[in-house]
């Protein structure tokens, strides 16, 4: 069962947040412009399209309907439909796109699983998330119980993700972090760097070596 609740009901909060923190936010999508590939884009779990747009994504799929006419607003095209079960076609998309929406999945492998379904044979699928291993992963895991959206949230690791990625069939894969410093801290844009292990937002761009069976 989708985790919408917190959303339908702290939109404007949640809205909030990336005007509050808006050096973190451009951080975020500059990390996830430099995997991003050209071609038709899919954001799985596009919330209100505050990624979507910017990273000029033109497709959603979003539980929420308070989320969906937000996203609808932001010029993305939009589809009501979990990631577990997405309602589109095999083979469609040149890349899709996760961002923070992998903590709040009820099966990461088969959301996974479906990701790589309507994916492209050389396409790509990029997971955008808090380390639950970095400083403000173990930030949010300490107080979630006081957090209105992250109390019903399942962190994650990279090595975890990477785990059920393998499973979905991804055998490529490339990273960035960024997200160094707390984020009260933060006044302009964090470094975007390679790798993982330091910066607490990282993103994974996962692909296939070889072409898919049809």
């Amino acid at each position: 069962m989708a985790r919408i609740l917190p959303f339908e009901q702290h939109l404007d909060e949640y809205e909030n947040w990336f005007v509050k923190n808006h050096w973190a936010y451009q951080s975020e999508i500059r990390a996830i412009r430099e995997l991003l590939p050209a071609g038709l884009g899919l954001e799985i779990g596009v919330g209100s399209g505050l990624f979507a747009r910017p990273l000029g994504i033109r497709f959603g799929v979003e539980p929420s309907p308070k989320m969906m006419r937000m996203a609808r607003n932001r010029g993305i095209k939009i589809v009501r439909g979990i990631a577990e079960q997405l309602p589109l076609k095999r083979a469609t998309f040149d890349l899709a796109l996760m961002v923070t929406t992998v903590c709040f999945l009820d099966d990461v492998p088969a959301a996974f699983a479906e990701a790589a379904r309507v994916l492209k044979a050389d396409g790509a699928f990029l997971v955008a998330f808090i380390d639950r291993e970095s400083p403000l992963g173990r930030t949010y895991q300490k107080f979630k119980a006081q957090n209105v959206f992250y109390r019903h949230a399942d962190f994650y690791s990279v090595r975890e993700l990477l785990a059920f990625l393998r499973q979905a069939g991804f055998t490529r894969f490339d990273f960035r972090q960024t997200i160094f410093k707390p984020l009260p801290d933060i006044g302009q844009e964090e470094p975007v760097r390679s790798g993982f292990g330091q910066g607490s937002f990282v993103v994974i761009k996962a692909s296939f070596h070889e072409e898919k069976n049809p």
